[in-house]
């Protein structure tokens, strides 16, 4: 401990590094290099991270979607072709016989446009948008953030299927007076005046949707489209700990049953699972932070491996020095722990260097995808990765120091003394 205060050490050290700068140089690169590639590709990978949550934070991760298509197998004394529709009784039999699902909402949507007959209309202004019919529980598999002074369809309202709905922000700005409150107010959709009672704001991956959306109870939906117990879709969520792809599976499977459709029939029901598109993400983004840790380390190895080098020659360049050193009273243990501290002071300030431009890189990537559609942001790595890098540094950078150490200390003064 003294030796890394005492003044002469440093000068020592600052002369040796000196002496041999162009070296020095171009192996502490090799160290900066190998630091810069662990923070850069980790830093990305973690980005990439934050990017897709924040693209789809307002759906659950383990979601899916399903629909009914036409069959391509002939069963049951049915043809090939068949137009299949799923039912809303479907979603009670898919929820009782798959335990792993969470949420199923039945869900059923309608274009209406700005000049067609019975188009969304309040007083003199008129505009196209999406009209769900929904339930309840759809907003805990997509949430939807509906301003103080609003709320979503309940269950009272899909009981005594009220003529109420929610609207999105563009509705609002494009039917409604900039400081009107929109809350109470009416909007005539297909002829029949419905009461707002909430405004969601547009939030990218909150169940696909967009910010003209306009949602009322699934049961008002019925009366007014007559669909009957017709349903668009199914919107599911499974519980956290569920295989969302067998998840999916399952719930073919149940439908095929249902609706009499052959167990081979790949084409009957589509589906889009969003759980493991999100599962692919966080392997990929896994795997590109172990490749990462590889490339780093080796990279860093090799960068000190190198340094290592430069103090076997920086010992030989120095035997005199060092026999005078030894002469003097210096014993093995200060010059073994003199050389060692370069080491490893070469290698941290190396590390330091490196971790700084990785940061310096992240944040310059960091802005310059702010403004673009691209599902990437706050690239970090966190503190203690960065903080296990430079302990692994430093413990490389000693022992790699150990082997010019050892030489510096097998020096005989006599030997040292001798050399011209």
């Amino acid at each position: 401990m003294r030796l890394l205060f005492d003044r002469n050490t440093w000068q020592e050290i600052f002369g040796s590094i000196r002496k041999n700068k162009i070296r020095t140089i171009i192996t502490v690169i090799g160290v900066l290099w190998g630091i810069f590639v662990y923070i850069a590709l980790s830093g990305a990978a973690k980005g990439m991270d934050n990017g897709f949550e924040r693209s789809f934070e307002n759906i659950a991760m383990n979601s899916l979607f399903t629909w009914a298509q036409n069959t391509s197998i002939p069963y049951e004394g049915f043809k090939t072709g068949r137009s299949l529709q799923l039912k809303l009784n479907d979603a009670r039999v898919i929820q009782n016989r798959i335990p792993e699902i969470q949420y199923i909402a039945p869900r059923n949507v309608r274009g209406v446009f700005g000049d067609a007959p019975g188009a969304i209309v309040r007083g003199t202004k008129s505009g196209s948008y999406a009209v769900y019919g929904d339930f309840p529980v759809f907003t805990s598999i997509a949430t939807k953030e509906i301003y103080d002074n609003g709320r979503f369809v309940n269950e009272a309202d899909i009981e005594q299927a009220r003529k109420v709905c929610v609207i999105g922000e563009r509705t609002q700005q494009e039917l409604f007076d900039k400081d009107e409150d929109p809350i109470g107010g009416y909007i005539r959709i297909d002829n029949i005046y419905f009461q707002v009672v909430g405004v969601h704001k547009f939030t990218q991956g909150g169940g696909f949707g967009g910010d003209g959306d306009i949602h009322i109870p699934f049961t008002t939906y019925k009366k007014l489209y007559n669909t009957g117990e017709n349903v668009g879709w199914f919107s599911i969520a499974a519980y956290d700990d569920a295989d969302v792809i067998q998840v999916e599976k399952d719930v073919k499977s149940v439908l095929k049953g249902i609706h009499r459709v052959h167990p081979d029939d790949e084409r009957a029901f589509g589906s889009f699972n969003l759980g493991e598109i999100f599962n692919r993400i966080m392997g990929f983004s896994k795997g590109l932070t172990f490749i990462s840790l590889i490339v780093g380390v080796a990279t860093i190895l090799a960068g000190i491996i190198g340094i290592g080098a430069i103090l076997l020659i920086s010992v030989k360049e120095r035997t005199k020095e060092l026999g005078v050193r030894r002469a003097l009273g210096a014993t093995p243990r200060e010059i073994r722990s003199l050389i060692i501290l370069e080491c490893v002071f070469l290698t941290v300030i190396s590390g330091v260097m490196g971790i700084i431009l990785g940061a310096v890189v992240l944040n310059v990537v960091n802005n310059a995808t702010q403004d673009i559609d691209f599902p990437y942001t706050n690239p970090t790595v966190p503190i203690p990765l960065v903080l296990g890098a430079m302990a692994l540094m430093v413990i490389m950078g000693t022992l790699i120091g150990m082997i010019p150490a050892q030489r510096a200390v097998s020096i005989r003064p006599i030997d040292a003394l001798r050399e011209e």
